[in-house]
C-alpha cells in the first residue's frame, strides 16, 4: 500500500492511507544502514501487519521532490506565513527572514495577516503596501471572526502546505478552523512579553481532504540566514529584479554603491523602504557571519 507519513514520534511513523485511516508503523532497519531517515511528508510504501489494530511497516520511501531542514519535512508544495496585524504587531524583519528561508528552499510563499478585526485600515494598508511590490499573494483574515477562512482553504486545496510564523499569531487557531476540530492546543499571548507561548511541539501533517495536507510548525522568534552568500541575498527580493539593470555595476549589491537602480527605486517609493532596510541589515549580518 502507499501512504504519507503525517507524524513521527519515538521511532513510530503514522502513515495516512489517503482514504481516512492512519497506521502506526515501524521503519525497516535497512533505512538505518542506508543512513536514510523517514520524514514527515514522505510518500511511502508500507505493509499492513494488523488491520484491526492499524499496525504496519514502512517498506520503502518514494522519491522526494524536496526536503526541508527546519522544519524537517518532505514534499512540501508551498508555505503559508502567518503573522498578526496586532497583538502581536508584525515584525517585518522576522517576516522577511521567513521569506528568505522559503526562497532558499525553493518554496512559493503566501502571506496571511490575521486579526484584521483588531487592526485599523492604516495598519492593513501598511502591510499591503510593503509586500505588494514583492509579488507575494496577500490575505487579510480574522480567525476569531471567521473571516477569510474559505479563501485560505482555496489556497491550500490540492497541496501540501507548511504553516509558519511566530507564536501568538493564530496558526494553531487557523488550523483548528480549517479542520473543524480542536486538534491543536492554543496558547494565549503573554501580555508581559507581547508574544505567545510555543504550543506546537512537533511537526505533524493534518489531512484536510483528498490531496490536501497542512502542517503547523513550532513558533519561531528568530531565524539565522546563512545559506546564501551576501551577494546572493538580492535574489530573495523579487521586487529588486526590474531595477537591477539600472545599476552602474553588474556586481552591485545595492548597499554602498552610488549609482544604483534599486536604491533609486526605494527613494521613489517603488520599493518598500521597510523591505530595503531589512535587506541591508540581513546583508550585513551575513557578511559579518562569513568573517568567522
Amino acid at each position: 500500500m502507499q501512504g504519507k507519513i503525517i507524524k513521527g514520534i519515538g521511532g513510530f511513523y503514522y502513515v495516512h492511507d489517503g482514504r481516512g485511516r492512519v497506521y502506526e508503523c515501524k521503519a525497516r532497519g535497512i533505512f538505518r544502514s542506508r543512513k536514510i531517515r523517514p520524514l514527515v511528508g514522505d510518500d511511502v510504501e508500507f505493509s499492513v501487519l494488523d488491520e484491526e489494530e492499524a499496525l504496519g511497516s514502512v517498506e520503502d520511501i518514494l522519491p522526494r521532490k524536496n526536503a526541508l531542514v527546519r522544519p524537517a519535512v518532505a514534499n512540501i508544495d508551498q508555505a503559508v506565513l502567518v503573522f498578526a496585524l496586532k497583538n502581536p504587531s508584525p515584525n517585518f524583519n522576522l517576516l522577511d527572514r521567513f521569506l528568505i528561508m522559503m526562497e532558499c528552499q525553493g518554496l512559493p510563499s503566501v502571506l496571511v495577516f490575521n486579526k484584521e478585526d483588531l487592526a485599523g485600515e492604516e495598519k492593513t494598508a501598511l502591510c499591503r503596501d510593503i509586500y505588494r511590490a514583492a509579488g507575494y499573494p496577500l490575505l487579510f483574515i480574522s480567525v476569531e471572526q471567521g473571516q477569510g477562512i474559505e479563501r485560505v482553504r482555496d489556497i491550500l486545496r490540492g497541496r501540501t502546505t507548511v504553516l509558519a510564523g511566530p507564536s501568538g499569531v493564530g496558526k494553531s487557531s487557523l488550523l483548528n478552523a480549517l479542520t473543524d476540530d480542536r486538534r491543536m492546543e492554543t496558547g494565549e499571548v503573554s501580555s508581559r512579553i507581547g508574544r505567545g507561548r510555543h504550543t506546537t511541539r512537533h511537526s505533524e501533517l493534518f489531512y484536510l481532504e483528498e490531496g490536501t495536507f497542512l502542517m503547523d510548525t513550532p513558533g519561531f522568534t528568530s531565524l539565522e540566514i546563512f545559506e546564501k552568500e551576501a551577494g546572493q541575498l538580492q535574489e530573495c527580493y523579487p521586487e529588486f529584479a526590474p531595477y537591477r539593470e539600472s545599476c552602474r555595476f553588474l556586481d552591485c549589491v545595492h548597499v554602498g554603491e552610488r549609482e544604483c537602480g534599486v536604491k533609486t527605486a526605494v527613494a521613489e517609493g517603488k520599493i518598500s523602504a521597510v523591505r530595503y532596510e531589512n535587506y541591508r541589515m540581513i546583508y550585513q549580518e551575513i557578511r559579518d557571519a562569513k568573517k568567522y
